[in-house]
């Protein structure tokens, strides 16, 4: 089931051909696949659930009403989903204090425990400095009351149980004032988005000079879990096919549940619905830290989609620091479906981060990055990191 790294598989195409792999990021209303069963192969005690946890409405810079939209995307089937609408950024209109009330109202109404999971964030937006979503918190903050990244990091610590997260990163000139660390709230920054709509946020910036904003985000400190999300601003909310999702392992269907899942950085990022992905290193679960400085590491990865992607050859990366890139230490081929099995020899003075990116290899990436860099192809998936000790 596993090959080696420089092996040869045949290539199988998304049903049909590649054709219709490629249309399946454009972006295009479609139901979701049922996908994947929801158990994991190589862990116990959690439940696979989909999430999306970026979404807008009229009450920002949407289209669509917020009365529709948690009931869009529980049709779509979505498990957990979230309404994230601007606060006020600058000459863009956002929430007010009565919207931000409906939202919460919205959300109250359309939460199911244990089926459907319906959440209230808030997007803080600089057109300079970036956007970083907040969740879990019982107001929100604008540009008036945080109007830099460390007045916001200030105004989470305030708020214990808030979650936050890096959005488009790198797609503000800012960025986070190249992700500068703020030790007190690296707890509460659980998530950096890889997929943000149809795009792979791997290289954003690379081709102007910019480092990767993988790199840049975990080479400063941050420990975030790794997310996708539509960032929808239409009105077909959890129905495009292509766009950015998570994966949350939880211990149910329940906000608590959900929050702890983020907050322990049981997630994966995708684009593909009804993927199953999860990833341990020495039995470690992705988003926890190794006991190891060094040595040979045993990573395990479960990868499925269910019958529509059965036995489809798929590609890991095994990604680690890097300067403008990350670094690709091995590369191995294998089948979904099924568990990968391999071992990487990992030592923390090269780094202290480790990422397992998956990708079809029959297909490009539409923001390559360096020349010949592995990661040229087309990203499906990424684990949230280890991180090595110390």
């Amino acid at each position: 089931m596993l090959a080696g790294a420089g092996s040869m598989l045949m290539l199988a195409a998304i049903p049909g051909t590649a054709r219709a792999a490629n249309a399946m990021t454009a972006g295009s209303p479609t139901s979701t696949a049922p996908g994947a069963s929801r158990a994991s192969l190589i862990t116990q005690g959690t439940t696979l659930v989909h999430a999306d946890m970026h979404n807008h409405t009229v009450m920002s810079d949407g289209d669509g009403s917020a009365d529709a939209a948690f009931a869009s995307m529980r049709e779509a089937g979505l498990d957990v989903a979230a309404l994230t609408d601007h606060a006020t950024m600058f000459s863009i209109e956002g929430l007010s204090q009565s919207e931000w009330n409906t939202t919460g109202n919205l959300a109250n109404a359309a939460n199911d425990p244990g089926q459907f999971t319906a959440i209230r964030g808030f997007e803080w937006s600089h057109p300079l400095l970036g956007h970083i979503n907040v969740w879990n918190t019982s107001d929100f903050a604008d540009l008036w009351r945080a109007g830099s990244t460390p007045s916001l990091y200030r105004w989470l610590e305030g708020r214990p149980g808030g979650l936050a997260s890096f959005n488009h990163p790198g797609r503000e000139v800012g960025r986070f004032s190249n992700f500068s660390f703020y030790a007190s709230a690296r707890d509460q920054l659980v998530g950096l988005e890889m997929f943000n709509r149809t795009d792979d946020y791997l290289f954003e910036g690379w081709s102007s000079g910019m480092s990767s904003p993988l790199v840049a985000c975990l080479n400063a400190g941050w420990r975030p879990g790794l997310t996708g999300v539509t960032d929808e601003h239409g009105t077909t909310w959890g129905f495009h096919e292509g766009k950015g999702r998570s994966g949350l392992w939880v211990t149910e269907n329940t906000r608590a549940a959900v929050f702890e899942a983020m907050a322990a950085r049981r997630c994966f990022a995708t684009r593909v619905s009804g993927l199953r992905l999860d990833a341990t290193a020495n039995g470690v679960r992705m988003g926890q830290v190794l006991g190891v400085t060094s040595g040979d590491i045993r990573f395990r990865v479960d990868l499925d989609r269910g019958t529509v992607w059965d036995g489809k050859p798929l590609r890991i990366q095994v990604l680690r620091p890097g300067t403008s890139a990350p670094t690709v230490v091995d590369v191995v081929d294998t089948l979904c479906g099924s568990v990968a099995d391999f071992t990487v020899p990992l030592d923390a003075a090269d780094g202290n981060w480790v990422v397992l990116r998956v990708s079809d290899p029959e297909l490009p990436n539409p923001t390559p990055g360096p020349s010949g860099h592995p990661c040229n192809d087309f990203g499906v998936a990424y684990s949230s990191p280890w991180w090595l000790r110390p």
